[in-house]
């Protein structure tokens, strides 16, 4: 599916089938061990796939950039112009889903809850700005 062509509405089931795919990947081979999910395969593909559906509703809300890719730094600037309490969750999906899960293969249970947690709250967050946009 082009991003370009989806609806809003698209855009956003999109984003959140990421994010329940990165959780159906945890619950089915993460191997969760006394607060760890100890297969940290897993661990990093869940943590890109929640972190992927993250940028998708973003970059369906924000649109084009008009030069080079699309960097951390971008989606920093645009957010903070909008909302700064989306910019902190931004940061914590940044730091947890990106970083020290999709990186690092760290799989501690608390850590990943408040990741998926924060994504869920930035693709609300879009859902709801698309929602009054049309």
């Amino acid at each position: 599916m082009a991003k370009q062509q989806l609806s809003a509405e698209e855009a956003i089931t999109e984003a959140k089938r990421y994010l329940n795919n990165a959780k159906e990947i945890l619950r089915e081979k993460g191997a969760k061990v006394d607060g760890h999910y100890r297969d940290s395969k897993y661990v990093k593909m869940a943590g890109h796939t929640a972190y992927s559906g993250v940028l998708f509703a973003l970059d369906h809300y924000f649109g084009k950039k008009t030069k080079g890719r699309k960097d951390v730094d971008w989606y920093r600037i645009n957010i903070s112009k909008e909302d700064r309490k989306i910019l902190d969750s931004f940061e914590t999906v940044y730091e947890q889903l990106h970083l020290v899960m999709a990186y690092d293969g760290s799989g501690n249970v608390e850590v990943v809850k408040i990741g998926f947690r924060e994504a869920e709250r930035i693709i609300d967050w879009v859902e709801i700005r698309t929602a009054t946009a049309a």
